[in-house]
């Protein structure tokens, strides 16, 4: 609620990323802990761009650039996206059909898969890069390669680099607790009041902001791939006094122009 309460929940939200950022390990001296905060920052930005569910996330393929890009019947097939380079587009590319998401019946989708550029802001394409580069291999190690873009740190008791519902959650968990909750005795943490959760909860945090910034249900349902009954059902969290001041900002550019 502390981030949702906030003016721009996802500028709040933003907050834990910057804090990654800031504390990045240096590469040279602890490879493997640099691996996992770049997968800890990767997680929340590439979570706060699509508004995934967790299961579409954490499956999530990876297609290298320069390499073949999965065809979409196969994609279909495996019911699952394929993170991927747009030459066409000069960006990174998420494509997941429609087969793949909960709600696949949806009249949001229409049959039509999902299709997003992710923007080249905030560091996402220099810290996806490096990703791609190098850590991604260092966590997995001697495990077999999931083909996933997310990976699990691969140990000894535990070969499998590929993410269940589980670990996907505890991995979110924990990025939350190392850099998200404010320690007032080590001063660390981005965000005071804020709880321990789980990737859901960011689809609340993008279907707030954009309720709170427009006041429009069908453009909130656009962030999460749903409809607008849907979020008016389920996001009630937008208070009247929201959208007080979306009428007063409308209705204040009149003076301001005077």
């Amino acid at each position: 609620m502390t981030v949702l309460e906030a003016p721009s929940p996802v500028g709040e939200y933003r907050k834990i990323t910057e804090e990654i950022l800031h504390r990045m390990p240096d590469e040279k001296r602890h490879p493997k802990a640099a691996a996992e905060a770049v997968r800890a920052f990767l997680l929340l930005r590439i979570g706060l761009h699509t508004g995934l569910r967790q299961k579409n996330l954490r499956e999530l393929l990876l297609c290298k650039p320069g390499t073949q890009p999965t065809s979409e019947r196969n994609l279909e097939n495996a019911k699952r996206g394929e993170l991927r380079w747009s030459a066409r587009d000069g960006g990174w590319e998420i494509l997941i059909p429609s087969v793949a998401f909960k709600n696949a019946h949806s009249s949001f989708f229409g049959s039509k898969p999902f299709r997003l550029i992710l923007p080249d802001l905030g560091r996402l394409y220099e810290l996806i890069d490096a990703w791609n580069d190098r850590h991604r291999s260092r966590l997995i190690g001697p495990a077999q390669d999931p083909g996933t873009f997310f990976v699990k740190t691969a140990k000894i008791t535990s070969a499998n680099a590929e993410y269940s519902q589980n670990t996907f959650f505890e991995a979110w968990r924990t990025v939350i607790q190392r850099y998200g909750i404010y320690n007032p005795w080590t001063g660390r943490g981005a965000i005071k009041g804020l709880l321990p959760h789980g990737p859901h909860n960011v689809r609340d945090v993008l279907a707030t902001h954009i309720l709170k910034q427009t006041g429009s249900y069908e453009q909130a349902s656009y962030a999460i791939q749903d409809t607008p009954e849907v979020v008016a059902k389920h996001y009630g969290r937008f208070l009247p006094q929201d959208k007080a001041e979306i009428a007063a900002r409308i209705l204040n550019k009149v003076w301001d122009a005077a």
